[in-house]
């Protein structure tokens, strides 16, 4: 399986978001090719501003792995990892992060802030944007898109 396969799986995830009027965004964390765990934002129907997509996902896995410790797994998501996502990721121990569309408001991967590249912090996470960023993007829009026209 590739980057390209698992993102597809993430971006599934994201229009379940999107069909429980959340913003579409869906993750998945796959360790040797067998998903762990999966995720899509849902902060607004759990009312829990930590229930993004990332967070869902990661919680979902260290429960099927039995471990807070995901060494060796791979997050992808379908829009860059906010700071308080870019921290959890780097505390469960992933190895990498791939993601979609860039988030230019709130990204803590490279567009805001560099946290994976943190030479202070003692866990590095290796990362890779822009898979898929255009289906992630367009998803995102599109949403947007129709929130602003029912106002």
């Amino acid at each position: 399986m590739d980057d390209m396969h698992w993102m597809r799986r993430a971006l599934e995830l994201a229009r379940r978001a999107e069909t429980e009027g959340e913003v579409p965004v869906g993750a998945v964390v796959v360790r040797d090719g067998a998903i762990l765990g999966e995720g899509w934002n849902c902060p607004i129907t759990s009312d829990d501003a930590t229930a993004h997509a990332e967070i869902q996902a990661l919680r979902a896995a260290c429960r099927s792995a039995g471990n807070y410790r995901l060494p060796g797994a791979t997050l992808y998501v379908t829009l860059e990892p906010c700071a308080m996502c870019a921290g959890a990721i780097g505390h469960a121990r992933i190895a990498r992060v791939v993601y979609g569309a860039d988030d230019f408001r709130a990204g803590a991967v490279h567009s805001i802030f560099s946290v994976f590249d943190e030479p202070r912090l003692n866990h590095r996470v290796a990362h890779v944007g822009g898979v898929l960023a255009d289906e992630s993007a367009a998803l995102l829009r599109g949403f947007f898109r129709a929130r602003r026209a029912q106002k």
